[in-house]
């Protein structure tokens, strides 16, 4: 309590100091988290880090006081100073070492499997073209003459490497979308197999020709072409494994975010953990709204509002122990809960209402600032060519109008962190170039968009860490979870295996479909 006392009285008498103070009163406030953070109940509060303000829309102190934050506001938030540019927080300097950590080790397998894998094509590619020349560099004197058969053997040579070349770099010169914790299974098997096949090839060759020096030179060649021929049918057992194995759907998997709960499912193949795990990762972004932490807020200040206005008095005197606190704490907030449906319930509908009532404002503005824009584009075309417009200017033009509104409905549905007012600016110059409709330019604000629709620097899942008590280079199966953690939330994706489904077929004859109409008597008039 004197902590929570000693930093609210901080921020209190904050803005009445120079850029020294100010300083000052932070670090007493990060000496009195500092303990918090050791015993660990920092963790369960919701920490609230502030962009730098040239990044939101028209600037975000504002709507702090529209919005309302919690109750534990000034010890939970790393606030901005005049002496600052960034601001940062314990978990974001544990975060950082982490990935530098991480990165170092995930580049290095990286850049060695790379290495690797193009050492091992460069040696499959040459070795047809050394079997051929060998003979003729070391002894071409005694070969026996070939003529026209070698001649077309050397052409199917050329043009078998040339679709090798072709098929190898569509299959596996691609850029990597992802680092996976582990090898993939399949493409190690491949590339094992392509080595020992080589090496098989080279040690023949060695034996049977170089050591004896076989005069058939129509012979070699063919064995040159037989090699060719070998790995063709290795890259077709590197398509089917790679590509075509998983395309038919085999598992069921849902998908649920862990904070809003989120969900979404999907039809996987025959795959390993990790690379599930992928695709998901993939969908995420695609299929789920951006993660907003502000819309999680309410119920958290809620609950500390609800805890804040019980009161405890110990009757018994200062011997008594804390069980008979604890539980007097219970049974008040058990007689409060009948009543706090009902402030949940007003509360939602308020929020509703005000949400309804930005909406409006926001829409006729818009409507309003285009038809302007539609009027000048007419006056226009009477100027002279270098009075004209650009859509960078007309948006700039146009943007002032509505700003206030789009402010307005941005703080109070929380999206202004995702939105800054350069994005809007090139977001409206788009619409305004592309002839788009004012519907069109709020669709990205009146409904929350998937992850990929905003900034990267928005993003709040850039690393994902995998959590599985199965290996996750063993392939999925009925019943198995796993989760995929990320700084602030987590995804929990449970596999379920798409059930055999028996058909059968019953033959309905044509000539059954007879009816009979069957008239009354007496009918109504």
């Amino acid at each position: 309590m004197s902590a929570a006392m000693d930093t609210e009285s901080t921020y209190s008498g904050y803005s009445h100091y120079s850029g020294h103070s100010k300083k000052a009163h932070r670090q007493g406030r990060d000496r009195h988290k500092s303990p918090r953070s050791k015993d660990g109940s920092r963790s369960e509060k919701s920490v609230t880090i502030q962009t730098p303000p040239a990044e939101p829309l028209l600037g975000n102190d504002a709507s702090r006081a529209e919005d309302g934050q919690d109750d534990n506001w000034g010890e939970t938030t790393t606030a901005i100073t005049g002496t600052s540019e960034h601001s940062i927080s314990q978990e974001d300097i544990a975060r950082i070492s982490k990935d530098l950590e991480d990165s170092v080790g995930l580049d290095c397998r990286r850049y060695l499997g790379l290495t690797v894998a193009a050492v091992l094509g460069l040696l499959v590619f040459l070795t047809p073209i050394a079997f051929i020349l060998l003979p003729q560099i070391l002894w071409r004197d005694d070969l026996e003459p070939c003529g026209t058969v070698c001649e077309g053997l050397f052409i199917s040579v050329a043009f078998k490497l040339l679709i090798l070349l072709i098929g190898t770099w569509a299959l596996f010169f691609r850029q990597p979308k992802a680092d996976i914790p582990r090898v993939f299974v399949f493409r190690a098997l491949l590339l094992v197999l392509i080595f020992l096949f080589v090496f098989s090839y080279w040690l023949f060759y060695g034996v049977r020709i170089l050591d004896s020096k076989d005069t058939n030179y129509q012979g070699i060649v063919q064995y040159a072409v037989s090699l060719v021929d070998a790995l063709l049918f290795i890259h077709y057992l590197a398509i089917v494994l790679l590509e075509l194995r998983q395309l038919q759907p085999m598992f069921t998997v849902k998908v649920v975010r862990s904070t809003d709960g989120e969900s979404r499912y999907y039809s996987l193949g025959h795959l390993s953990i990790q690379r599930a795990a992928l695709v998901v990762l993939e969908n995420y972004y695609r299929d789920f709204t951006v993660y907003n932490p502000a819309l999680l807020t309410a119920s958290k200040s809620r609950a500390a509002k609800h805890m804040a206005g019980l009161k405890v008095y110990n009757v018994d005197g200062p011997g008594n122990n804390a069980s008979g606190q604890s539980r007097a704490m219970i049974a008040a907030a058990a007689r409060r809960r009948d009543s706090s449906h009902n402030e949940l319930y007003y509360e939602e509908a308020d929020q509703e209402r005000r949400v309804k009532k930005r909406r409006a404002r926001l829409v006729v503005a818009v409507e309003e600032a285009f038809t302007h824009i539609k009027r000048l584009q007419a006056e226009e075309q009477q100027k002279a060519p270098g009075e004209m417009m650009d859509p960078r200017e007309a948006a700039q033009a146009i943007f002032p109008s509505m700003a206030r509104a789009l402010q307005k409905y941005l703080r109070t549905t929380r999206q202004q962190q995702y939105h800054s007012m350069e994005s809007i600016l090139q977001h409206l110059s788009f619409c305004i170039t592309n002839n788009m409709t004012p519907k069109a330019f709020l669709e990205r604000y009146l409904n929350p968009g998937p992850t990929l629709q905003y900034d990267r620097d928005r993003w709040f899942s850039k690393q994902w860490t995998l959590v599985s008590e199965e290996a996750v280079t063993s392939g999925l199966q009925d019943g198995i979870v796993f989760v995929l953690k990320c700084l602030d939330f987590s995804l929990v994706v449970n596999v379920k295996k798409i059930p055999f489904i028996k058909l059968s077929e019953e033959f309905i004859d044509p000539k059954s479909h007879k009816f009979v109409l069957r008239l009354q008597s007496e009918t109504s008039v």
